[in-house]
């Protein structure tokens, strides 16, 4: 992944159950209240075992926990990125990479407290952050967790399709925010991640997440300390698609205030999406388009990086 040159507790909306009034209640489930975290509103109660959309129970199924090595080089930097990957997922996304745990349930359950505890697990092996990859599940948990702060940055690892009454609820407990925009076409949200009203949920929400982190900062080393590094996975032969990303980047961002990360690594996994890898000519002419529109706070990824073999295994690492 090569740099862009120029640059190198809050409450949470749930439904009563019984009359379905919206009420606004404190961090953590209520039993008589339903699940509103994520712009699905499902409003199923998961206390009582009931699922939703992202068929995630009421506590935290995290699948694995260790260095990774393979962000963007602000967040990974010389000693990894402390990564939490969180099973369950509110994007139906078909070409997920992560499909084996976004789409089913597997991995150990973890409370507040165990999560803090693994949090201090992580950051003593010398990670530069903690890593929450998809955790907008339990967001109500994992802010809990974060009443007590891991003592170096927390990275919100996320799809981008966010409530902005549960960011409100992390404010001051996320370090920095890494959410994809994954669509700027709603009818290609719909057919790939099911998800209709991506765009203008997603722009709201990295609207909240710059607001709430400001400018970008980094430390001695060039690491990642507060700001938001937004990603977006150009599909092959959805390229219309990626430029409006683009565009939208460059009209909601001006230099410095977040970091965008161009990614080349879609890699078809036989569950649908396209079938094939970008093409040279494709990535050559959006990242041009990157260029050409000014943007120069980031990364752009190598073309080479479309392989599988850095997917990681879920296999209960760091779990024990």
């Amino acid at each position: 992944m090569s740099i862009i040159p120029n640059l190198t507790s809050r409450s949470l909306v749930f439904t009563d159950s019984h009359n379905g009034i919206v009420k606004t209640e404190g961090i953590g489930y209520n039993t008589s209240m339903k699940c509103m975290l994520c712009p699905r509103l499902c409003g199923v109660d998961r206390k009582a075992g009931e699922t939703g959309f992202c068929a995630a129970p009421a506590q935290p199924v995290v699948a694995r926990a260790a260095r990774h090595d393979w962000e963007e080089p602000c967040i990974s930097g010389s000693r990894g990125s402390g990564a939490v990957f969180f099973s369950g997922c509110n994007l139906g996304c078909v070409y997920c990479q992560n499909r084996e745990i976004s789409r089913s349930i597997r991995g150990k359950r973890l409370d507040a407290a165990g999560l803090r505890e693994l949090f201090a697990r992580l950051r003593d092996t010398g990670v530069h952050n903690i890593n929450l990859v998809t955790a907008t599940p339990y967001a109500d948990v994992v802010a809990e967790a974060l009443e007590v702060s891991p003592g170096i940055p927390v990275v919100w690892n996320s799809g981008g399709y966010e409530r902005l009454e549960t960011l409100r609820m992390l404010e001051g407990k996320i370090d920095v925010y890494l959410p994809d925009m994954k669509y700027a076409d709603d009818a290609l949200a719909m057919a790939l991640s099911g998800a209709p009203d991506y765009f203008g949920t997603a722009d709201a929400a990295i609207r909240e997440m710059a607001r709430q982190t400001g400018p970008c900062r980094f430390d001695g080393e060039g690491l990642m300390t507060g700001g938001v590094l937004v990603r977006h996975l150009v599909l092959p032969g959805f390229l219309a698609n990626s430029k409006d990303v683009l565009e939208w980047f460059a009209d909601a961002f001006h230099k410095g205030e977040a970091m965008l990360s161009l990614m080349a690594q879609y890699t078809p996994n036989g569950y649908g999406g396209p079938e094939r890898r970008l093409r040279e000519e494709e990535w050559r002419e959006v990242s041009d388009y990157l260029y050409m529109l000014g943007i120069r706070s980031g990364y752009v990824q190598e073309l080479s990086s479309a392989e599988a073999e850095y997917i990681p295994a879920f296999d209960g690492t760091g779990l024990e």
